[in-house]
């Protein structure tokens, strides 16, 4: 028999770059997900009846060899309306962001990002030696044209904009992102159109007509692929070109490439899953409003709820009566306000009397102090 011999090792002392040491830490609340999750803005219900037949009939050689997104990108290019060339596949819409601030983003750089917003832009961009310039939107939370306008500087090269938002659900209109890229014609605009299928609007089809406009889409959403990571972006065939050189060529694994081409064919559940949001978002606002919740305008597939001081607490309720929803109060403005995610009609009637349920005992523990 070997005898095992311990060996006394000294701390390591290898350090990683100073930018990574101060990097902003995010750590998604994923542990104990049971319930109805309304806490990620996820497809509530499940993907396209289409995808499940093709995950049936992927065989194990297939995934002996290497994933081929370029085919993919091309079927995606068409549904788009764009050639091949302007679009790249991503592990969700994180790596897109991710390759993209790597790519252009560098010391003397601004990032500039109206707030409050997607909490993976400040940390993607803490990574590179770029500045980041935050412009606070007012208390209605509506998208800051104006000041955005005014923050552009000479040394802006990349400026983000997600429309709808998160976690305000307001989005910019289609001739203020215009204007904006006209005023900035040094830097990039990233428009983040996670949600557009429950907007609506888009400007990708100026994809190539402004010439730096770059737009990401997720699969995460409305197609309910979020397990799977898989987004996009979409951009003018010269910028393109520097970001595929930074995007790994493997980082789409093969299941998501054949899931993604019968997703965009089933436009029957795509259409149906979105008008069943629609209906149910119209019934929860009409419910928040009956239960004199102040709420923000939204013109995505959640809606963003003032609570106040009790925020915390009427998250674990609401936890408690198996309905998970996600506390927004650390974002800048939004101080006691919770996101609440809409699925369907019937799951939020579930919803509904969970939040009266948990109004009520928030206003009796307050009058019995």
């Amino acid at each position: 028999m070997t005898e095992r011999t311990t060996v006394e090792l000294a701390p390591p002392q290898v350090v990683p770059r100073a930018r990574v040491q101060a990097m902003k830490e995010y750590h998604p609340p994923l542990g104990s997900r049971g319930g109805l999750r309304l806490d990620f803005n996820e497809n509530t219900l499940a993907c396209s009846p289409k995808v499940r037949e093709v995950l049936g009939r992927i065989s194990a050689g297939s995934l002996t060899r290497y994933p081929e997104r370029e085919p993919v990108e091309a079927i995606v290019a068409v549904h788009l309306g764009l050639v091949a060339a302007q679009v790249a596949l991503t592990n969700g819409v994180d790596e897109a962001i991710h390759v993209l601030f790597e790519t252009f983003l560098e010391e003397g750089d601004e990032l500039l990002l109206p707030v409050p917003t997607y909490t993976m832009y400040e940390v993607y961009a803490s990574a590179t030696d770029a500045r980041i310039v935050t412009v606070q939107a007012a208390d209605d939370l509506q998208f800051p044209f104006e000041r955005l306008l005014a923050a552009i500087s000479p040394r802006t090269k990349i400026i983000a904009i997600a429309s709808p938002n998160s976690p305000s659900g307001s989005a910019a209109t289609r001739a203020q992102l215009v204007e904006i890229a006209r005023r900035a014609p040094h830097a990039v605009l990233l428009v983040d159109e996670a949600y557009f299928h429950f907007h609506g609007e888009t400007v990708i089809d100026l994809i190539g007509i402004v010439p730096n406009l770059i737009v990401a889409r997720t699969f995460s959403k409305a197609y309910g692929l979020a397990g799977l990571r898989l987004g996009l972006l979409a951009g003018p065939v010269e910028l393109m070109r520097w970001v595929r050189r930074v995007l790994s060529p493997y980082s789409v694994n093969s299941l998501a490439l054949a899931c993604l081409p019968p997703a965009l064919e089933d436009t029957a559940y795509l259409d149906w899953y979105v008008s069943e949001v629609l209906a149910a978002r119209a019934d929860f606002e009409t419910a928040l409003d009956a239960a004199g919740l102040r709420r923000w305008p939204s013109r995505a597939n959640f809606i963003l709820v003032e609570i106040g001081p009790q925020h915390a607490e009427f998250v674990r309720l609401m936890r408690g009566a198996g309905v998970l929803v996600r506390d927004r109060s650390s974002d800048p403005g939004c101080d006691g306000r919770v996101r609440i995610t809409v699925g369907t009609r019937e799951q939020m009637r579930h919803a509904v009397a969970a939040l009266n349920e948990a109004l009520a005992t928030l206003r009796a523990r307050k009058e019995a102090q």
